[in-house]
């Protein structure tokens, strides 16, 4: 059967292109042999069920283990009604054990106890009356919200002792966040009585993206089984533009090799991946919208504003850092510090924080087009100017990040005048005051440096135009805009004060100068 890159659920090596998922799991066989207990934490789809279930299978497959996957999510709508809780937990796992389970493995029926009881009563009986010893993975824990997380953590603390007789041998919490996280969602840590929430655990980690070595791998298989072929340069760019996240690295691929270049007989070139990029930012699947949802989570907010406004992080608490880590939102670079996780992120979050003031454009004629459909960048300037004279304030009230609230609406300007058949790409980096914009429509490219100008700070003039020579110089154009955002209190309304002005940067270059 031809196999095919899956975006969606769990791997199946059967039917779709997958990477060997326990290879990805190094020294947690020794974790199970040694009765452990441990945490595995993950962004959503890198791959965290496919390796556990496949592990799961592989350890009952040894007869050494009875070892099952199951999943407390069906919990979640219940916060503080334990007895439901338990009741529709329980009802999923006896589903999950018959489907993963032979018969002579199954519990006869879990054991029916009473409420704030059920889960560890059932994994008590099924451990005792087990012919093997039992492992259990317990997937998406951190759906579970306050008494019922907290119902199920001491559950499972109080079986521990007694393992592995009478309780599971080694078990996993698996989730999207750190044990830390689970005094938060449990109500707090002083509800627990205890420093951490789970302290039975003896090992938190975590499954990383691909290396492009892996990237290569799974796009071989492709061509082992269809005879189309990624050229080097297009897999070294998909590993690029994803960092080896696991869905974007598959979607990147499915949507190249089903919609795009359906004829095996034609390679996939670096411009297929690219093309493909910007369909998948456009389109926005489930995996990217729900990226974007967490935009407006406080704690990610703290540490995403800066990053897109390129100052620093101050008075971040350090685990609001490592949460947006946890979430895979952004990654440690050794360069730079802390950076948005891949490009395709990169492109994602400023479009998102954009959505509410490209939704709140008002109708806007392209009047920077030419008859023969060309950019002209002087009535495109024109045209920026009177929008912003005349909707710039009200729209910064849309802004969902008040620091960056002129860059929002500038970008949402900018896709009005892309979507006509141009890209938008943008850098920023935190550190360096400063975000990058690149119009390019047609033959005509446009590169811009975004300064914001704060009191009792100077003019960011000189700094912008050293700032805007490397970026033109790496874009090999001679020309381009700063754009230069008044922030400063008690300055004229903004129809007043956006003015523009030629300048000469220090390496020759001509710049248009607009104070907004």
């Amino acid at each position: 059967m031809k196999r095919w890159f899956n975006t969606a659920g769990p791997c199946n090596p059967a039917k779709h292109y997958t990477l060997p998922p326990t290879a990805r799991l190094p020294n947690v066989k020794r974790l199970i042999d040694q009765e452990s207990y441990f945490v595995l934490h993950a962004p959503r789809q890198t791959g965290k069920t496919t390796a556990m279930l496949n592990l799961a299978q592989q350890l009952t497959e040894s007869g050494d283990y009875t070892a099952v996957m199951v999943s407390v999510e069906v919990g979640a709508p219940y916060r503080e009604d334990i007895d439901r809780a338990e009741r529709d937990i329980l009802s999923s796992w006896q589903m999950s054990v018959e489907a993963w389970l032979p018969k002579e493995l199954r519990p006869s029926d879990f054991r029916q106890t009473a409420s704030g009881g059920r889960l560890s009563g059932a994994l008590s009986a099924w451990s005792r009356s087990s012919s093997r010893p039992l492992v259990v993975f317990i997937d998406e824990i951190d759906a579970l919200q306050e008494d019922v997380l907290l119902s199920v953590l001491r559950q499972l603390r109080s079986g521990f002792p007694t393992r592995p007789h009478s309780f599971p041998q080694s078990l996993a919490l698996i989730g999207l966040r750190d044990v830390r996280d689970y005094k938060i969602a449990s109500g707090g840590s002083d509800r627990l009585n205890t420093a951490s929430p789970f302290n039975i655990k003896v090992q938190s980690f975590t499954i990383g993206n691909f290396a492009q070595a892996d990237v290569e791998a799974l796009y071989a298989q492709h061509t082992a089984e269809t005879g189309q072929v990624f050229t080097e340069d297009a897999i070294a760019h998909a590993f690029y533009l994803t960092q080896g996240q696991p869905w974007l690295v598959n979607a990147l691929a499915k949507e190249t090799v089903e919609e795009l270049v359906p004829n095996p007989t034609e390679p996939i070139t670096t411009g297929h991946i690219e093309q493909v990029k910007e369909i998948l930012i456009a389109r926005q699947d489930t995996h990217l919208d729900s990226l974007a949802e967490r935009l407006r989570q406080p704690r990610i907010q703290a540490v995403i504003e800066p990053i897109v406004a390129g100052s620093s992080l101050e008075n971040v608490p350090p685990d609001d850092i490592q949460y947006v880590l946890d979430m895979g939102l952004c990654r440690r670079d050794h360069n730079s510090g802390l950076v948005i996780a891949n490009p395709i992120y990169r492109e994602i979050v400023p479009k998102n924080l954009a959505f509410t003031a490209i939704a709140s454009l008002p109708a806007i004629s392209p009047t920077w087009l030419t008859e023969d459909g060309t950019l002209d960048t002087q009535q495109l300037l024109d045209a920026f100017l009177s929008f912003w004279r005349q909707h710039g304030q009200p729209l910064l009230a849309t802004a969902p990040y008040h620091e960056i609230a002129p860059h929002i609406v500038l970008m949402a300007f900018l896709h009005r005048v892309a979507n006509g058949g141009g890209s938008l790409t943008r850098e920023y980096a935190i550190g360096t005051a400063r975000m990058d914009i690149c119009l390019r429509y047609r033959a005509v490219t446009i590169a811009m440096e975004l300064k914001v100008w704060r009191d009792q700070r100077p003019d960011p003039l000189k700094v912008g135009l050293e700032q805007l020579d490397k970026y033109l110089t790496g874009l090999a154009l001679d020309t381009g805009w700063l754009v230069i955002f008044d922030q400063r209190s008690r300055q004229p309304p903004i129809a007043e004060r956006t003015t523009t002005e030629a300048a000469i940067s220090p390496d020759g270059k001509e710049i248009t100068v607009v104070r907004a």
